[in-house]
């Protein structure tokens, strides 16, 4: 059995993170159901960045126009594809209260073309799988996807999938540990 990486760097306490950045982590690894969000303490340390990026963040997650199943669908293909256990964990739970069933859960794994799939999740997890695997998306798929969300949301979607994708290199990079429930 091998042993999780060591984090590259060591989550934050009040020292690294400073008073607003403390408070802040305290307040989202509650709401995360977690006494440490290792994410939060790491990236807070980065002072007022950590909290532009919570910013934008939240503007797409939870604060976006799309769906939170769909957003979450998202978000858990990027992990899947990412092989990103920490966001996996939290996304899972997050996707169990925006109303995603066990099997869709499950399901996302298997990719768009499992069976189960309405076609707008299948042409949502279309997208991320060629926009994480090729840094693109090809026509067929932005007319699969268009056939089911207005321009505005397209955009929101490609910035959603790229905020998780480079959220799970980071997570990956900096060796981030799992957090506990």
């Amino acid at each position: 059995m091998t042993s999780a990486p060591l984090p590259r760097i060591s989550p934050g306490r009040f020292g690294e993170l400073g008073p607003i950045n403390w408070v802040v982590w305290q307040v989202l690894s509650r709401a995360s159901g977690t006494e440490d969000a290792h994410l939060f303490s790491t990236l807070g340390r980065t002072g007022g960045l950590f909290r532009g990026w919570l910013h934008f963040s939240g503007k797409l997650m939870p604060g976006g126009r799309l769906r939170r199943a769909e957003a979450e669908l998202v978000i858990l293909r990027v992990a899947h594809l990412r092989d990103c256990d920490y966001e996996t964990d939290h996304h899972r739970r997050l996707g169990r209260k925006a109303g995603l069933t066990a099997d869709e859960i499950e399901r996302v794994g298997a990719g768009p073309e499992a069976e189960g799939w309405t076609p707008r999740q299948r042409a949502l997890l279309a997208v991320v799988d060629q926009l994480v695997t090729t840094r693109d998306v090809d026509d067929a798929a932005w007319t699969g996807l268009a056939a089911h969300f207005d321009e505005r949301l397209q955009i929101e979607i490609v910035l959603l999938i790229n905020q998780y994708e480079g959220l799970a290199a980071t997570i990956t990079t900096l060796r981030i540990a799992r957090d506990t429930f």
